[in-house]
C-alpha cells in the first residue's frame, strides 16, 4: 500500500482541494488554455473515489492517468477544431488593408491631434499617413495597414471625390 504519511482519512479533501486550486489556477491565470483542467477533473474524480474508500493508489492511478488521458482527448479535438475552423486572412480591421477609402476630414503628416478620417466601406475610421504632404478632403487614399483603431493610408491621387467636403466646425 501507497503509504505518504497522509492519513486516509484526508485524501478526499487533498484531492478536491488539489481539483479546486488547479481549476482557479486554469481560469485565473492560465487564461482558459485548457491545460489544468482535465487535471482539476481527475482530482476531483479521485477525490470521489477517496470519499468510497478506494485504495490510494488508485487514486493516484485516476489522477496521473485519467487527468493525462482526457489532457490528450482535448488536445486531439482541438486542433480538429482549429484545422476544420480556421479564419480566413482579412479578418477583422486586418480586411481593410489594401481597399480604397476617402477623405473625410484632412490627414496631416505629422497629426499629432489624430484628426484625420476616412470612410471605407461604410465605416469611418481615424486614419494617419507617411505621406510628406496633407491629404486633403475627398482624396481617394488606400489603406496599406491598421494600427490599433487607426488607418495607415497613402494617397492614390490628388483627385478630390465629388460631394464630399470638410465637417463645418460648430460654434457656440
Amino acid at each position: 500500500m501507497l503509504d505518504l504519511g497522509i492519513d486516509l482519512d484526508v485524501w478526499p479533501w487533498v484531492w478536491l482541494g488539489l481539483a479546486i486550486v488547479f481549476a482557479l489556477v486554469e481560469l485565473a491565470f492560465v487564461g482558459g488554455t485548457f491545460v489544468l483542467l482535465p487535471f482539476a477533473l481527475s482530482a476531483f474524480v479521485a477525490s470521489i473515489l477517496a470519499f468510497y474508500d478506494v485504495a490510494v493508489e488508485i487514486q493516484w492511478l485516476t489522477f496521473v492517468g485519467g487527468g493525462g488521458l482526457f489532457f490528450f482527448v482535448i488536445y486531439r479535438w482541438v486542433r480538429g477544431f482549429l484545422k476544420e475552423n480556421t479564419l480566413p486572412s482579412g479578418v477583422g480591421a486586418d480586411r481593410l488593408a489594401g481597399t480604397i477609402g476617402f477623405v473625410t476630414v484632412a490627414i496631416e503628416p505629422d497629426d499629432t491631434n489624430r484628426r484625420g478620417r476616412i470612410v471605407v466601406e461604410g465605416e469611418v475610421w481615424g486614419a494617419l499617413t507617411n505621406a510628406s504632404r496633407t491629404l486633403p478632403v475627398g482624396s481617394r487614399v488606400r489603406i496599406s495597414a491598421v494600427v490599433g483603431t487607426r488607418a495607415v493610408v497613402e494617397p492614390i491621387d490628388n483627385s478630390p471625390a465629388k460631394g464630399l467636403s470638410e465637417p463645418e466646425e460648430k460654434t457656440e
